[in-house]
């Protein structure tokens, strides 16, 4: 009734009508087109041309919003920023959430009530996870401020740069840990288990067995997450930023992301908003191209 054979050899699919493939290829066509494709163009458009806050007048300037940028001085900060933020939670998302989900594979007991804590954050939303820390780290009335305290830290992320820095970082990596957990227990339970037993019996010991055969057949999911936890850290976290240091104390929070929203909406700067959107788009697609081209051949497949 669908139109299609079914071959059994090679499991090969062949639709008899030829409107049938995209009719099923539709929504998902319809959804990228309609949520990123256009707002992209919209963008690109935008980038080229000046209109005031209403957008009742609007001229074509080509290149001058991005002529502007370079001249930005808190622009090109927000570069060395937005680097160190981003190396920070990738590679410490990615280094905390391998040994959480080497002790879930190996535990027997209760290992339910292990996992299913450690899930939870991703059900949280990044504003909730921001809010949840920035009260934590409250220096007026947060546990985690008055612990530091007692231990000689004066904490004040909305004064002190370092400390503002350090409370992003750490709502950023806590609410990704969760996404590295789940895939890090799923590559470790998907590694034939006769590998290990086989190990064992030779001798090997716990740290041996995981340095020799299951990290190196976990590089294809760890370069996977490498790159979504990159790709997280330049978008998914404005609702962290904005939340708890709002780009503070000056702009030294300010990322790439951040900024765009805090020149468009706030400064009202249309065009420039749009032009640094562009920018973090090259950005990121140049990012995951050389991460595909260069990191990926130390993967094992």
């Amino acid at each position: 009734m669908l139109g299609l054979i079914i071959l059994n050899n090679d499991k090969k699919v062949i639709f008899k009508s030829k409107w049938l493939p995209w009719v099923l290829v539709a929504p998902q066509a319809i959804i990228i087109l309609a949520f990123f494709f256009w707002p992209a163009a919209q963008a690109l458009m935008q980038s080229f041309q000046q209109s005031d806050a209403f957008g009742t007048s609007v001229e074509w300037i080509g290149l001058e919003n991005f002529a502007r940028l370079w001249r930005d001085e808190s622009y090109l900060a927000s570069f060395q920023t937005t680097g160190v933020f981003a190396g920070l939670v990738a590679s410490l998302g990615i280094a905390l959430s391998l040994p959480l989900a080497f002790c879930a594979d190996r535990i027997n007991r209760g290992a339910w009530a292990y996992k299913t804590l450690l899930m939870l954050p991703y059900a949280i939303s990044p504003v909730v996870a921001g809010v949840l820390w920035l009260f934590l780290f409250s220096p007026s009335v947060g546990l985690a401020a008055l612990a530091l305290e007692k231990l000689g830290v004066q904490w004040n992320s909305l004064l002190n740069s370092n400390h503002a820095m350090t409370l992003i970082v750490i709502a950023a990596v806590w609410k990704q840990i969760s996404y590295n957990f789940l895939f890090f227990l799923a590559g470790l339970q998907s590694i034939p288990a006769s590998l290990i037993e086989a190990a064992a019996i030779d001798g090997a010991g716990v740290w041996n067995r995981f340095w020799t055969i299951q990290w190196p057949l976990l590089t294809p999911t760890t370069f996977f997450l490498l790159v979504v936890n990159t790709v997280y850290a330049f978008f998914d976290t404005f609702g962290i930023v904005d939340a708890t240091t709002r780009g503070g104390p000056g702009k030294d929070t300010a990322i790439l992301v951040y900024k765009v929203y805090f020149d468009g909406f706030k400064a009202m700067d249309l065009g420039g908003s749009a032009a640094q959107s562009v920018v973090l788009m090259l950005i990121v697609i140049s990012l995951t191209v050389f991460q595909f081209r260069y990191v990926e051949r130390k993967v094992n497949y």
